[in-house]
């Protein structure tokens, strides 16, 4: 690292009995519809959806599963929603094996919507 580098550091969450969802560049509006859909439907005991930035946010659920109902859950949520960031994102983690979010250092703006709109 030199003294003009910029250090932009990243982190990230990785497992298989975590279901964990990225809505990039998706409205909260249709984020919160998917959320609640996966939540009632596969029983997922409650969840946080984390504003990332503007038009992206991570959703992560409760309840422990199996790496096969990992991948069954997202999968169900991309083809269903019909969002084409969140299949290539279900497709890489059924690829690379267990499910990732990242995050790192960015200028965010605030997230002006609340969950009751």
């Amino acid at each position: 690292m030199t003294s003009k580098s910029t250090p932009n550091p990243i982190m990230g969450y990785s497992d298989r009995s975590t279901v964990k969802l990225d809505f990039d560049d998706v409205p909260l509006k249709k984020v919160k519809k998917w959320v609640i859909r996966a939540y009632v439907w596969f029983d997922l005991d409650g969840f946080i959806v984390i504003f990332s930035s503007e038009d992206h946010y991570h959703a992560v659920f409760n309840r422990s599963v199996t790496w096969s109902e990992n991948i069954q859950i997202m999968n169900w949520v991309a083809i269903e929603s019909q969002l084409p960031t969140l299949k290539e994102y279900a497709l890489m983690q059924g690829i690379k094996g267990p499910s990732t979010l990242r995050w790192g250092l960015r200028v965010r703006k605030s997230c002006r919507e609340s969950w009751e709109d």
